[in-house]
């Protein structure tokens, strides 16, 4: 039998791929790391599939890795016998906890057939709900900026876990950075927060990211900017060969 490994997109249960809604109502138990994937996947679901397992909130490494061979030999069970998913919020494979189980799974567990159904992950959904264009040619980097940490380098940067938004604030803008907040996009729970005001999102909250991008960044753009006079003109002379 198959472990399915199924990204529930940002938040938004309208958001979750055809696929994985398909393998969603396919399989007999739906392992959720948290409260907040499990709620997306009741939507398709009846929580008498759900199955529980055991994360303890600590760093311990010893403890973590206990944590997830237990919760490894559970779902290495059930998939004896049927098809089993585990779901997570985003991509499965960007910043999810489904590695720690496909690790946990490949050591321990070789057997299990795995499948990975990718979702929308906030490195894309971003872009939308920040009004962000990625175009062609676009440098674009992935940071972690936890605890008012502010990476610097690349033109662009996509922050996550910005747990400390005025200070990641104030030490990429003395870096030259232009910087818009993005918190719970697309999210059903709690309050969807996209602003350039950090003071707005002063409270931790592991669901913030950031978009970085240096004031004096140019683009080469073709449809970038059009003069508009050259195109009254166009039409005009288009008009007298009609």
């Amino acid at each position: 039998m198959t472990v399915y490994g199924i990204g529930l997109g940002p938040g938004d249960a309208d958001l979750v791929t055809v696929k994985g809604k398909r393998a969603l109502e396919s399989v007999e138990t739906v392992y959720s790391p948290g409260r907040l994937s499990r709620s997306v996947a009741l939507e398709y679901v009846d929580e008498s599939k759900i199955g529980d397992l055991d994360f303890p909130m600590t760093r311990d490494p010893e403890k973590l890795r206990s944590a997830w061979k237990e919760a490894a030999a559970e779902v290495a069970s059930e998939a004896h016998e049927d098809d089993v998913a585990f779901v997570t919020l985003g991509d499965p494979n960007v910043y999810s906890t489904f590695g720690h189980l496909r690790r946990t799974l490949e050591t321990f567990h070789p057997e299990v057939e795995l499948e990975v159904v990718p979702g929308v992950s906030a490195m894309t959904a971003f872009a939308t709900a920040l009004g962000v264009e990625v175009e062609a040619g676009t440098g674009l980097a992935l940071r972690e900026a936890a605890n008012g940490t502010a990476p610097t380098g690349p033109d662009r940067m996509i922050l996550f876990k910005v747990t400390d938004a005025p200070a990641t604030y104030e030490k990429l803008t003395e870096a030259g950075y232009d910087i818009r907040f993005g918190r719970r996009l697309f999210m059903e729970q709690g309050e969807t927060v996209v602003t350039d005001d950090p003071a707005e999102i002063d409270e931790r909250d592991y669901y913030t990211l950031a978009y970085a991008e240096r004031e004096d960044l140019e683009r080469d753009l073709a449809t970038a900017e059009f003069d508009v006079d050259d195109d009254a003109d166009t039409d005009t002379e288009l008009e007298g060969t009609a």
